[in-house]
């Protein structure tokens, strides 16, 4: 049985709350978990004790015992000095997709124009 620690939401529309729990990756986000590990409200500043809570002793467990961390609870485990940090590489997110090049790649030409249509109009005034 593969367990993950992950996060199981709940609360209301566009109020999110979440708990952290330890499950078999085969059940669903929010159906049956093994052991509820902490929460984590999105909602609260960043600055806030309240915003991740875990059960730390119970988490160390369950990584002894060969549970995977989904992405984001790994960073929380990070931010606790739990995990060692990964290095995380997304070469593609600082990008500009393909209408925003071809926006910057008008707004270049449309200068280069204007700075030509400057210039012509000054080498006519001193060849006279």
């Amino acid at each position: 049985m593969a367990i993950k620690i992950r996060l199981a939401r709940g609360g209301s529309k566009k109020r999110p709350h979440y708990a952290i729990v330890a499950a078999d990756s085969r059940m669903p986000r929010d159906g049956r978990f093994i052991e509820k590990l902490g929460t984590y409200n999105p909602l609260l500043p960043k600055d806030d004790e309240r915003r991740v809570v875990m059960n730390l002793e119970r988490i160390q467990y369950w990584l002894g015992e060969g549970a995977q961390t989904t992405d984001r609870v790994s960073r929380f485990l990070e931010a606790a000095g739990i995990v060692e940090k990964k290095e995380r590489s997304n070469p593609k997110k600082a990008v500009p997709g393909k209408a925003a090049t071809e926006r910057a790649e008008a707004k270049a030409a449309k200068a280069a124009e204007a700075a030509e249509a400057a210039a012509a109009p000054a080498e006519e005034e001193t060849s006279e």
